[in-house]
């Protein structure tokens, strides 16, 4: 696909993501106010194929005179957000270098941050998209032990960095998942798998920040934070399900919706005392021994 067309997916995606249900006149005025002066069936297209290739329901709403992206019909938003900023950004970066061989003397990356076994993602995501059993050794960081696996895969995603293969093995309904960085020896098998239709992997991380979600039930979870640290959980939410309570003075009073899971009290302890739990009781206390068992190391 091409970066202009992606592009205009973009613009259209960001113009009727504002919630001011613009007609179809101010979305080609507003494409053609960043250059992109194209056909009203050009803009039709791009509206369809925004639909088609990744399930993202633009609809016309008679009563506002304009359109909306329609959440419930939609599927895997977020996914398709990220997906445009990580090739604008790429854009971005490209135009900047073929401006000057300098520019990666501006730009800083993390250093930590580098994809080990990256040349895994492009094979892997060819046998999830035509059903394609993966053989593979896994290598357990907790055991130190490695595995030979054949799986049928399902899904491909990211935390922290980090990829990881979601799947089946042979002969069992529960989905696992496989850190890319610890696969060897992957191999594409010619045979296909008939996915199981019903089976839904990505609705198992909606509920959750991170991977690990058969730990328990979703709960509603409230947190306090600091002024100055609130603004930054505004700018950036924890998990979608956020909500805001009360935003002052005194702080912002956040409720969630979620399965309080280890990756989650992670993300609260890494935040210190800009952030408090409130409820449940059973997590206020879970935090607080984690943190008197932290501060006991010192």
């Amino acid at each position: 696909m091409h970066h202009t067309t992606i592009r205009r997916y973009t613009l259209i995606i960001e113009k009727i993501s504002r919630r001011q249900y613009p007609s179809f006149c101010e979305i080609r005025d507003f494409l053609g106010d960043h250059d992109f002066r194209v056909s009203d069936r050009t803009i039709q297209r791009d509206i369809e194929q925004i639909r088609v290739e990744f399930g993202l329901e633009i609809t016309y709403d008679r009563h506002r005179n304009g359109y909306f992206i329609n959440e419930d019909l939609s599927f895997n938003i977020e996914g398709f957000l990220r997906f445009l900023e990580i090739v604008n950004t790429a854009e971005l970066l490209t135009e900047s270098l073929k401006e000057s061989r300098n520019a990666l003397n501006y730009i800083a990356f993390d250093a930590a941050g580098h994809l080990r076994n990256i040349a895994c993602l492009k094979p892997l995501l060819q046998a999830v998209r035509e059903h394609r059993r993966v053989r593979f050794d896994h290598e357990n960081f907790e055991t130190g032990l490695v595995k030979p696996y054949l799986l049928e895969p399902y899904l491909l995603k990211e935390y922290l960095n980090r990829w990881y293969l979601v799947g089946r093995l042979e002969k069992s309904d529960t989905f696992w998942n496989f850190g890319i960085d610890r696969i060897h020896n992957l191999r594409v098998e010619d045979e296909v798998f008939v996915p199981d239709p019903k089976a839904d992997p990505a609705s198992n991380f909606r509920d959750i920040i991170g991977l690990t979600y058969s730990v328990g039930l979703k709960e509603s979870v409230e947190l306090s934070f600091t002024p100055l640290q609130g603004k930054y959980v505004k700018a950036l939410p924890l998990h979608h399900s956020q909500e805001i309570l009360s935003d002052g003075p005194e702080g912002l009073h956040l409720r969630l919706r979620l399965i309080p899971n280890l990756e989650f009290r992670q993300r609260i302890l890494m935040l210190g005392p800009n952030v408090k739990v409130l409820s449940p009781a059973w997590l206020v206390d879970d935090i607080r021994q984690m943190l008197q068992a932290a501060a006991a190391q010192y």
